[in-house]
Order: structure tokens, then C-alpha cells, then sequence
């Protein structure tokens, strides 16, 4: 990822946009074939480059007269009609699409861990929470099959944004084609491999960047909301799972019982900056009339410092995945903690199903559930006394509802809904 956004490759991008506009220049006679035969061999020396522009503070311009230098008398026909903007934002569309398909196969390796562990923790019992608070009992599994689909959709969203921010603009200065032709632009950027930027001012238009860094933010924040949930779960109190700790490991300088979880916290890191960069590009979508460059230099350091961070951000929560380490005897203790409180919809839909209206056996549910929970007798045995209670339900139906398993029934049909099982299948 670090050589896609380099300086050499973004001056080999550049040289090779106008390359291709000389060969369309020349099939339609403009440009005589000796001509063509020293362009072709053009090279751009970076320090000259360099050294020109100490002098006339342009980036583009020095990169012409640097490439100039190469090919000689034939430099005289490089950078004919063009504007600064053509080759510069052609040639980062060409740096955002091979990005993109490298952040496509991280996401894709990091779905398929996240498959095949959900796929080994499809029936991991362990509890779900809703504001921190014990609710009902789930499976790792199951959190794990909803980040799946989760990375599935960004991996949509990528596909899409890479698409939209693939395109070139070959329109010459305001974008009025005054100068080149629109059928040799769709030819160049087809021979670059780009969409065409159908109606271009001096600049590719700013809501295709806005939006292939809003997708890169909104992927880190699943992340972030991957790596949150690993922190919660490590906690002392909690721990259920915990990050792979070698043995060599330090986890403080100066506690040495302490294994914290440092990547997933780098994650939550991390993400605030990519939010920061989606931020900027949105600020980039106003310029000035046709065009200004108050984006330029926004964009030269989000667009390669988002690319890279969001690169090891899918390569450290793919390790973090992983390698996680989930205490299974934890997870089933905490479920059992609350004395049976978590079965408390269950027995609620069984009375209103046995006849009770509902609000009733609302009232009566919950106030045996205060009781247990303020240190009364256990919630089951409160309901097994209550003759309103056994008036309805048997002994029976008692064991079936203060079974977990009762509840989780449909994994099958959700996982195999999600495809889950065959990704699963592939990743190992």
C-alpha cells in the first residue's frame, strides 16, 4: 500500500497519462511517429524534478520540464491541451482504484476469519447485553455471523466507491474541451483502465473522493465496533475473551500481571483518524468556481494516510480475530449470574400464551424479578410459588423456559440465511 501512494509511483501514473494522450494525439495525426518514438522512452528524473520545482513552485510544470528533458525536441508535444488537473486527478483516480483493490482483499481475508470463527462458535453460549445490562442469552457465534454480514456490505460499498472514484478527466482547462476532443478522453482513460468524468469543470468533481473516504471511515468504524466489543469482554469483571498474550509478552512497565487489550484499543485509535480524513473530503466537494486547490493539499496526505491506515487496520483486526482466546466456562458463568433473570420474556409470552393479558403477567414477571434481583429468593423459585404463576404453567413448561436452548433454536436457519456455513467452509 505504501508504494501505491509513494512519489515515483505517482509520477510513473502521471507519465503514463501523458503517454496515452500522445498516442491518441497521434493516431489522429498530430504528433509524427518519430515523434512518438522518443515520447514513449520519456522518463521523469525525480531529483531534477525536484530542482525545478525549488524554482517555480509547481509541481506539474517541473514534471514536464524534468520529463521534457528525456525525449528532447519531441518534448514540444506533451501536455497538449491538457491542464494540471487532467494528469493529477486522473492520475490519483488510478492510485484510489489500486488501493481499493487492496483494502478489497483485506476485507475479504478478515470476512473469512470472521466466518470461521463464527462457524466454531455458532453454539458458544454466552449472554447478550443491551446497555451493558444482562438481557438474553445469544451465542459468540452469532456476534460474530452479525460483524460477517457487516463487512460483507462494506465490501459492496468498496466495490462501489472504487468504481466512482476510478474515472479520468481529459477536458483541458474549465473543462470545456476547447482544446481535446471528449472522444480522445474516453480513449485515454480507456486505455487507463478509467471511467470518463462526463462533465468535468478543471477537476474531477469532489463527491466521488468525499465518498470513497466516507466508505473507508465507515469500514473503520466497524472495525472499531469489532475491537470495542473484545475491550468490554476483557475486562476483569467480564472475561469472557482476551487477546492473544504470548509469552514473552509485557503488558505494563510496571504491573506484571497486566494483559491489556493494546490492539484493539490501537484500533479505536485509529478509526478517529480515518473519521478526520472523511471529514476533510467532505470539506473538498466546495471549491471555487471551476476549480481551486484548497483541496490539494488536503488531499496528499489523507488520501495515502488513509489508504495506509485503514490497510493495517484490516490486518491487525484480522490477527486480533484471529488469535482471540475465548474463556467458554466464563461466558457460561456470567449467564448463569442472574439467578434465571434473563428467561424473564420467556416466562412473560408463556403466561400471555397460557391466557393472561398481558400487562398482567408483565406486572406479575417483573415484580419476582425485583425480588430476585434485590437479593430475594431466586427468580424460578418465586415463580414456581406464585399460585397465579402455576396455575398456568406446569413443572414442564418450567424446565423448557429456563432452558437457553429453547431460545436459540433458529442458528441454523440464520446462519445458513447469511451463507455463513459455506464462506465458514472456504476460509478453512
Amino acid at each position: 500500500m505504501g508504494s501505491i501512494w509513494a512519489e515515483p509511483t505517482r509520477i510513473q501514473h502521471w507519465l503514463a497519462v501523458e503517454i496515452a494522450v500522445c498516442e491518441a494525439w497521434a493516431r489522429r495525426g498530430r504528433i509524427p511517429a518519430e515523434a512518438m518514438e522518443h515520447i514513449r522512452r520519456a522518463t521523469c528524473d525525480l531529483d531534477r524534478m525536484r530542482e525545478i520545482e525549488r524554482e517555480t513552485d509547481h509541481d506539474v510544470i517541473a514534471f514536464l520540464r524534468a520529463t521534457g528533458e528525456s525525449v528532447g525536441d519531441a518534448a514540444r508535444y506533451i501536455h497538449l491541451g491538457l491542464t494540471s488537473s487532467d494528469v493529477v486527478d486522473t492520475g490519483l483516480g488510478l492510485q484510489a482504484r489500486d488501493a481499493a483493490r487492496l483494502l478489497g482483499d483485506e476485507l475479504q481475508m478478515l470476512g473469512h476469519v470472521v466466518a470461521r470463527r463464527a462457524f466454531e462458535h455458532k453454539r458458544t453460549i454466552t449472554i447478550g447485553r443491551s446497555h451493558g445490562m444482562h438481557a438474553e442469552p445469544t451465542t459468540f457465534g452469532l456476534k460474530l455471523a452479525v460483524w460477517f454480514d457487516e463487512l460483507r456490505r462494506h465490501a459492496a460499498r468498496l466495490a462501489l466507491a472504487s468504481e466512482d472514484i476510478g474515472v479520468g478527466q481529459i477536458s483541458g482547462a474549465v473543462g470545456s474541451h476547447a482544446h481535446i476532443p471528449p472522444d480522445l478522453e474516453a480513449e485515454v482513460c480507456a486505455e487507463l483502465g478509467l471511467g470518463v468524468e462526463l462533465a468535468s469543470n478543471q477537476v474531477v468533481q469532489r463527491d466521488r473522493h468525499a465518498f470513497f473516504l466516507a466508505v473507508l471511515a465507515g469500514i473503520a468504524g466497524t472495525l472499531e465496533k469489532m475491537t470495542v466489543e473484545v475491550r468490554h469482554l476483557q475486562r476483569t469483571e467480564v472475561g469472557e475473551v482476551e487477546e492473544h498474550f504470548d509469552e514473552g509478552n509485557q503488558g505494563s512497565s510496571a504491573m506484571p500481571h497486566k494483559r491489556n487489550p493494546h490492539q484493539s484499543e490501537r484500533i479505536a485509535g485509529l478509526a478517529r483518524l480515518l473519521r478526520g480524513y472523511a471529514q476533510a473530503g467532505f470539506e473538498n466537494v466546495p471549491l471555487w468556481h471551476e476549480r481551486d486547490i484548497s483541496h490539494s493539499s488536503a488531499e496528499r496526505v489523507i488520501f495515502p494516510d488513509a489508504c495506509i491506515v485503514l490497510d493495517f487496520m484490516l490486518a491487525e483486526t484480522r490477527d486480533i480475530i484471529d488469535s482471540l482466546v475465548i474463556h467458554e466456562h466464563r461466558m457460561l458463568a456470567n449467564l448463569e449470574s442472574s439467578g434465571g433473570l434473563i428467561y424473564s420474556q420467556r416466562v412473560l409470552l408463556a403466561l400471555v400464551d397460557a391466557g393472561m393479558d398481558r400487562q398482567e403477567a408483565y406486572r406479575v414477571v417483573q415484580r419476582h424479578a425485583r425480588a430476585a434481583w434485590d437479593g430475594g429468593d431466586p427468580f424460578r423459585d418465586r415463580l414456581a410459588s406464585d399460585p397465579v404463576v402455576t396455575a398456568r404453567l406446569t413443572c414442564d413448561q418450567f424446565d423448557e423456559l429456563f432452558d437457553p436452548w429453547r431460545q436459540l433454536e433458529h442458528l441454523d436457519a440464520l446462519f445458513s440465511r447469511l451463507g455463513l456455513d459455506e464462506v465458514a467452509r472456504v476460509a478453512s
